[in-house]
């Protein structure tokens, strides 16, 4: 219960920036994925809702948000991970946002596969 406290106190400054017309909406973005067993990392350019696959996992976002280019880069992105590998109830690994300068605030929990946004363009 407490993670779920501290998660919410994280996500609501940035949903409220985002609302309050801090973030720019972009169209394309830049998603690293690491390979845990392998050690192999990628970066994964993407469009918004079109799937990227990386090994077993499908990566869509749906949302990618950044800073005005006068303020401190920063990247916040809605994403959807989905891995094959899974039985169809449970394909779904991930659904939220994911920002840019603080990857644990809301990461993939995955035994293979660290996913994180670096940034929106």
């Amino acid at each position: 219960m407490r993670v779920l406290l501290l998660l919410a106190a994280l996500l609501a400054p940035a949903l409220a920036f985002a609302q309050a017309g801090e973030w720019q909406p972009k169209s394309q973005a830049e998603v690293q994925v690491l390979d845990k067993v392998t050690a192999r990392v990628s970066v994964l350019r993407t469009g918004l809702n079109q799937p990227a696959n990386f090994g077993t996992l499908s990566i869509t976002v749906r949302t990618c948000n950044a800073r005005p280019a006068d303020e401190v880069p920063d990247a916040l992105a809605w994403m959807e991970i989905a891995d094959s590998r899974q039985p169809p109830e449970r394909r779904s690994v991930f659904r939220g946002w994911m920002f840019a300068n603080a990857p644990a605030a809301n990461m993939l929990e995955h035994p293979v596969y660290d996913v994180r946004i670096l940034a929106c363009r």
